[in-house]
């Protein structure tokens, strides 16, 4: 069962039930991809009462040189990896969807929590590029406010009390407030050297997402400038803080660690008990500790300051290939192995 067989609001359902549940496999997800170069092209399987008991939202996108499309699966299939006649039965479906598609391979990034699980003996291979970072930093954001707070170290906690004491107003923007978060991460970017999406994709996200209560922008200011931003989203018990960005104006006022705290507050009030800071450098956490205070390039920046928030360094499966194309699939491999040693 492919695309044309089923709905967005019956594929919601799936997601949001499945134990492996992620916003990156929603519809919305898929559509805001689709206004930047992807064809989402949802697949499934079905029980005797035709309900979907697993499938996948894979994300098509042409390769260069007309070589076909590669077939991505961000945190997918949401499948249960311990029962290989569903895994085997999904797989066949995914062949024949990537494959009609003129997909060359499927990339998946089946995400946390599956260690042990033999991907190999379902026809994968691990891949020399991944698209989403395999790390991250997971907290707790179950039980009262000061349970939380005390999971965090005291300097954060030290940073959010300086951030309401310098008069930083936090607000939930609107959507007439993307553009000021757009200049923001525009400023972002420019000072830390790292790419940032055209100012269309946050706005397309924010569309999609902060009208049906999955996602919030919240901005904090001080004298009518705002000094700092963050976009969070939420799909059942999970939160994920995806976009920040921050003025190098009145940094002494910790606006950052304001707008931080009332994401997590925002996504408590949706029900989220966990809540992904989304991406560190992928090192063991003994690693992460000895080196933050002296590394600065890529995630280590970012890390300094997610580290503070008390939470687990966790690492996903990373990703996986499985090749229709081997020319092509070689091809990419190779391509791939020279970027990383650039």
């Amino acid at each position: 069962m492919t695309t044309d067989d089923i709905t967005p609001g019956t594929w919601d359902d799936f997601v949001t039930r499945h134990p492996r549940a992620h916003l990156l496999q929603t519809h919305a997800w898929g559509q805001l991809k689709a206004a930047f170069g992807w064809k989402p092209l949802p697949v499934a399987i079905r029980d005797g009462e035709g309900r979907i008991t697993a499938g996948v939202q894979l994300l098509l996108r042409r390769l260069p040189l007309r070589l076909g499309w590669l077939a991505y699966a961000p945190y997918g299939p949401l499948v249960d990896w311990s029962d290989p006649a569903q895994v085997t039965r999904l797989q066949a479906a995914i062949d024949r969807a990537a494959r009609g598609a003129g997909a060359a391979f499927l990339k998946i990034e089946p995400g946390f929590g599956l260690d042990g699980v033999d991907f190999a003996r379902f026809g994968y291979r691990p891949s020399p590029q991944t698209v989403q970072p395999p790390r991250t930093i997971v907290l707790d954001i179950t039980g009262s406010e000061d349970d939380v707070l005390a999971r965090m170290n005291q300097g954060t906690r030290r940073n959010i009390r300086k951030s309401a004491k310098h008069e930083v107003a936090i607000r939930h923007g609107t959507r007439a407030d993307v553009d000021r978060f757009n200049a923001l991460l525009a400023e972002t970017g420019s000072r830390a050297e790292f790419g940032v999406h055209a100012p269309e994709y946050y706005e397309r996200a924010y569309d999609l997402f902060a009208p049906q209560g999955r996602a919030a922008l919240i901005l904090g200011s001080y004298g009518g400038q705002d000094l700092a931003g963050v976009m969070v989203f939420a799909l059942g018990a999970q939160a994920w803080y995806f976009y920040g960005a921050s003025s190098d104006r009145e940094r002494q006022r910790m606006a950052s660690y304001g707008v931080q705290w009332a994401g997590i507050q925002w996504a408590r009030a949706q029900g989220a008990g966990t809540y992904d800071m989304y991406g560190v450098p992928d090192a063991d956490p003994e690693t992460l500790e000895a080196h933050f205070t002296e590394q600065s390039d890529g995630l280590w920046g970012v890390y300094r300051f997610k580290r503070g928030w008390g939470g687990d360094v966790v690492r996903s499966a990373g990703a996986w290939d499985r090749a229709y194309n081997r020319l092509v699939y070689a091809a990419y491999r190779l391509a791939a192995s020279r970027l990383e040693r650039e």
